[in-house]
């Protein structure tokens, strides 16, 4: 026997350019691929999609034209067979221009300001991490400069501590050099 015409067929996502096309098949049947059939209303000309090796229950209709009716029929694919077409379902591709003026670029839904605000959310939380881990190498890297410089054999510090300590470049012997005026 082969399979029932698929079932609930709907076409979604419906823009100027594509739209995507769903069905369901029985609950007791094996099916193991699908058939689309599309063409325009008014033209004889007519794609075909088929897809087997798969348990799908939609396809993306591609290269629509804006503002043009289309006729869509299902089969589902058995082993024993082709069912036969679902019921032909008919519909309208909108305007590129209404699509637009539906929903203008400068608006924006509730849902989609949600979205940004936790995208704010999450790049300054990440932001502030990364600045505190900066701080944080930073603050170790000195501690380890002076640590380093402490313990480096050559210290040039007690050198000059010690010259300084006991003169003054203006007078050898120590202490400033003062003039009576």
């Amino acid at each position: 026997d082969s399979p029932s015409a698929p079932v609930n067929v709907t076409v979604r996502h419906l823009k100027a350019n594509s739209a995507v096309v769903s069905w369901d098949v029985l609950e007791d049947e094996v099916v193991i691929g699908f058939a689309i059939s599309q063409q325009k209303k008014d033209v004889r000309m007519l794609r075909f999609i088929q897809e087997v090796n798969t348990t799908t229950r939609s396809c993306a209709l591609w290269d629509l034209e804006e503002d043009t009716e289309y006729i869509v029929h299902v089969q589902a694919i058995s082993i024993q067979g082709q069912s036969p077409a679902s019921e032909p379902v008919l519909f309208k591709t909108p305007r590129e221009a209404e699509k637009m003026a539906s929903k203008n670029k400068d608006e924006v839904t509730m849902k989609e300001m949600g979205r940004n605000q936790q995208l704010r959310t999450g790049e300054v939380l990440i932001i502030v991490v990364v600045l505190f881990m900066w701080a944080g190498v930073i603050a170790l890297f000195c501690r380890q400069y002076d640590i380093i410089k402490d313990n480096e054999p050559n210290n040039n510090k007690e050198k000059t501590k010690s010259a300084s300590e006991t003169s003054t470049p203006e007078h050898q012997g120590g202490g400033l050099l003062r003039s009576k005026i």
